[in-house]
């Protein structure tokens, strides 16, 4: 059978319209495998998580039968585009493949590995071999000739001009060629050959299963939050009497001025009055008692109303302009609980678990009672009735979400359904993709890493109970080193309403060292107003404030003698300053002579990465912590950093400079002495710059 343009034209048509049969098809052609693609989460079940700006950077095993070359491309798409993007694979080592595509839209994502033979390549090593043992190829040639004239014909499809000229270039030197070498050279230039693997034969490729990718904003990754009760911000300590959001509103430019990016407000909906809590969680409480806010709804509304002594919605919408207006962004607790008058109680009892007297069983976490709240209950018998239970939840946040809330703080998510959060959390970034859900459970290792797996955006960790060097350089190796850094991203809360740590009574000082190891181990910390001034009175022996705000109301003089506002504005200044504390997974910790000291760095990555795991060679502009993380005992520490990883010999001199006075000084060798004492200064943060040549 004679081939003709026209016939090829029509073969490469058909191939290009008509699917190649699946690989597990009887007489499949794709036969090419690709496996252990990294990064996965439990065989693609999870997502993993990036920012926009970041690179996501994909390693695969991929092989075939025979000697053939292989080619192979990285297939990434947002999740409302129907087209794929993609760019090169290349081989690495030993079948080890990598590529890295740019993330540039906050959405979820799929990605992909496609991998196929690469033809032209593989006829162009053939052929040169032959050519050097001497050998005859005029069927080499011929088959060469019709290889450019199908890949001409894809790069005509795809409109490809620049291309398409270069190959049509090489066939016309190829007709006008005489001698077989000349014929043969027509075809071997390196520049064809780049155009060919742009448009190679990919019918019979081999495609990965496709995993997932949620692409979140830098919000996600970077922020400082302040946690503060609306209620509680009068202005005069002596009178503490309760205030409304407009009242309150006094006190977010001091926040901002300490450079915090979120103010996140614990639950503003109605409280209920059955079973109300009085002061530091007494069952009895007096008329003038103003209850939890976590005892949610009242007459007045539920989780889609603002409590009338806050102002109604009209000043909560004024208060979170007022938030925005000083560069900062609101976050709002969700707690998927009711009081005993919540609505809900009413019109929808089978969402709540009845007892065989028929009365709703309220929360209990021995030896903690609330008898003040009824949980939620996701496993009724009816169908119809827990399908609309999860559908109203989707409604509260969307609800909260058109009023311009876009950061949710989730209370006790690990005491709801997994299945209920893997649908709604997807659910809402499908139509809202800049929405940010922190899980707050402090639980089971397992199961935080899981609700971080199945969408939650941040997580709280055990950084509160994590004291010594070695506990925290353990558990922040896990957490940024370990597979955990492709989901889990840990927001570091020093303290909470409900947790007051008990390292906490050892004063000015444990506030101090945790101030700084929480701003600069992670890239998103809290605190709980109060912090700020050292507050660490304790209920009896127990992990919870005294005079708790979740019970009554505060107020406070934010000048007090001995706080700490200007160590953590100067921190959260590093931290919008330096780029290096603006991410994640860039921890590593360095050697020091000290038990109680913890040495570490964040840097930037420059130059080359490892083609295999991604992992940079080199860093610039360092940030390295040194802290006592005994608030009791002063330590004469010797630091021992790794000098060639930022780009200065071990016997090179350097400059070390001070990054909250300034202060220089010349240095030589990794042995730098401290003392580092909790009375006066337990803390180092300094960079180091090689000194100009």
């Amino acid at each position: 059978m004679t081939t003709t343009k026209e016939s090829l034209r029509r073969a490469v048509g058909t191939i290009l319209d008509r699917p190649e049969p699946g690989p597990e098809a009887v007489g499949t052609r794709r036969s090419v495998v690709i496996e252990r693609i990294e990064p996965e989460l439990d065989g693609g079940r999870y997502p993993v998580k990036r920012v926009v700006g970041d690179q996501l950077f994909v390693t695969a095993d991929i092989f075939a039968d025979g000697h053939d070359l292989l080619d192979a491309a990285l297939l990434l798409r947002a999740d409302d585009e129907e087209n794929w993007h993609e760019a090169p694979m290349r081989p690495v080592d030993n079948d080890r493949w990598s590529g890295h595509l740019a993330l540039t839209r906050n959405r979820w994502h799929r990605y992909a590995v496609e991998a196929w033979r690469d033809v032209f390549g593989s006829w162009r090593d053939g052929i040169r071999k032959k050519l050097d043992a001497g050998v005859p190829v005029p069927n080499e040639i011929a088959e060469g000739r019709l290889l450019l004239e199908a890949a001409a014909l894809r790069a005509e499809r795809s409109g490809a001009g620049d291309d398409l000229d270069l190959i049509r270039a090489a066939l016309a030197n190829l007709g006008r060629a005489r001698s077989e070498a000349t014929r043969a050279a027509t075809m071997l230039g390196d520049d064809l050959l780049a155009a060919m693997r742009r448009h190679p034969d990919r019918s019979f490729a081999t495609r990965s299963h496709e995993l997932r990718l949620v692409v979140d904003r830098e919000r996600a990754r970077f922020a400082a939050w302040y946690e503060l009760f609306p209620r509680s911000q009068a202005r005069d300590p002596a009178r503490p009497v309760p205030t409304t959001f407009r009242e309150a509103e006094w006190r977010l430019p001091d926040i901002a001025a300490m450079g915090f990016d979120v103010v996140y407000v614990p639950p503003i909906h109605p409280i209920g009055r059955t079973n109300r809590k009085g002061r530091n969680n007494t069952l009895d409480a007096a008329a003038d008692d103003v209850g939890s806010p976590y005892a949610i709804g009242s007459a007045e509304g539920g989780h889609d109303a603002v409590a009338p002594e806050l102002g109604g919605l009209e000043q909560f919408l004024h208060f979170r302009e007022q938030v925005e207006a000083n560069g900062m962004e609101l976050a709002m607790d969700i707690a998927i609980q009711a009081s005993p008058d919540h609505p809900s109680v009413k019109e929808h009892p089978e969402w709540f678990r009845h007892l065989p007297d028929g009365t709703i069983k309220y929360a209990e976490n021995p030896p903690k009672k609330y008898q003040d709240i009824y949980p939620v209950f996701f496993e009724g018998d009816d169908h119809g009735a827990r399908e609309e239970l999860w559908r109203e939840w989707k409604r509260i946040f969307t609800v909260w979400i058109d009023r311009g809330v876009k950061i949710f703080r989730v209370d006790n998510p690990h005491t709801k359904p997994i299945p209920f959060w893997a649908w709604l959390i997807p659910e809402i970034q499908r139509e809202h993709p800049d929405v940010i859900f922190l899980s707050e459970a402090f639980t089971k290792p397992k199961m935080m890493r899981q609700l971080a797996k199945i969408g939650f955006t941040q997580s709280y960790t055990y950084f509160t109970w994590r004291e010594t060097a070695a506990e925290l350089r353990e558990y922040f190796t896990e957490l940024t080193q370990s597979e955990m850094r492709e989901y889990f991203r840990g927001n570091l809360f020093t303290n909470t309403p409900d947790i007051n740590p008990h390292h906490l009574d050892h004063g000015r000082p444990a506030f101090v060292v945790r101030s700084v190891l929480a701003a600069t181990l992670s890239s998103s910390y809290g605190i709980y107003s109060g912090w700020e001034l050292c507050e660490a009175a304790r209920l009896g022996e127990r992990e919870e404030y005294l005079d708790s705000e979740k019970y009554e109301i505060r107020a406070r003089d934010w000048d007090a003698p001995g706080n700490i506002k200007l160590l953590i504005g100067e921190l959260n200044r590093l931290r919008h300053q330096r780029p290096a504390l603006k991410r994640y997974d860039n921890l590593r910790f360095e050697n020091v002579t000290g038990q109680r000291t913890l040495f570490y760095r964040k840097a930037l990555p420059v130059g080359k990465t490892d083609p295999l795991t991604g992992h940079p060679h080199h860093w610039r502009d360092p940030v390295y912590v040194a802290v006592n993380t005994d608030p009791t005992t002063a330590e004469h520490a010797i630091l021992h950093p790794d000098l060639p990883a930022v780009g200065v010999g071990w016997t090179e001199p350097y400059r070390l400079t001070d990054l909250l006075t300034g202060r220089t000084s010349r240095e030589v060798g990794a042995d730098l002495h401290l003392f580092l004492d909790p009375a006066g200064e337990p803390f180092r943060i300094f960079t180091i710059s090689a000194l100009d040549r």
